[in-house]
């Protein structure tokens, strides 16, 4: 309830910066304003035994969701198809781009995805599903972030800039943990707090 009661609020708040970055970037470069992708989502399986007639075969780590974001890189962004790690400085990303994503605008249209409950405000960044098999080969404890639903913000993303090293990402993982042994509507509110500097600043990452 808490977290569709900030979801609306936001959105009803947001709402004048979302049109005028749909209008930017829907004349400034080619394609659609929203961007879609599957992301991974909360694993409800990790605390039962697995039934001895799985009817997923693929174990994903968690529930498949389809994010929304503002469009922030070129169409062609990805054209062989496979997934790639943004980066700062990127230069598949538009001008308009450039500020939605360092001002986090672009992440405004997930407040869609806590209202239809794929998501929290606070909570572990969901990755794609090519890029989470991969990680959760190499860090052990990658999986255990998909025990609570994924989030906009997140004591990580507010502690950290964009990923670019498999150390980055285990640093981003402990911070997961950390924040799910503490979680609650204290540490939610304090942290959706300390995201307001981040976005003025430009300073962590998503």
């Amino acid at each position: 309830m808490f977290n569709l009661l900030v979801a609306a609020l936001l959105f009803v708040l947001a709402a004048p910066v979302m049109v005028l970055a749909a209008v930017l970037i829907r004349f400034s470069s080619r394609g659609p304003v929203v961007y879609t992708q599957v992301r991974v989502g909360i694993d409800r399986r990790w605390s039962r035994m697995r039934a001895l007639h799985e009817r997923r075969r693929e174990d994903l780590g968690g529930i498949p969701f389809t994010i929304f974001k503002f469009r922030s890189m070129r169409v062609d962004a990805e054209l062989n198809g496979r997934a790639v790690w943004a980066k700062q400085n990127d230069d598949r990303v538009t001008s308009v781009g450039r500020v939605i994503r360092k001002t986090r605008i672009d992440e405004l249209p997930q407040l869609y995805n806590v209202l239809i409950g794929d998501m929290n405000i606070v909570g572990p960044r969901p990755e794609r599903p090519s890029i989470f098999v991969r990680l959760r080969e190499q860090i052990q404890e990658y999986p255990v972030r998909q025990r609570v639903k994924p989030g906009i913000t997140g004591l990580a993303q507010i502690s950290n800039p964009y990923d670019q090293t498999l150390d980055d990402v285990r640093r981003k993982v402990a911070f997961d943990i950390e924040y799910m042994r503490r979680q609650s509507v204290v540490e939610d509110v304090w942290i959706m707090l300390r995201t307001v500097p981040v976005m003025l600043f430009r300073i962590g990452g998503w």
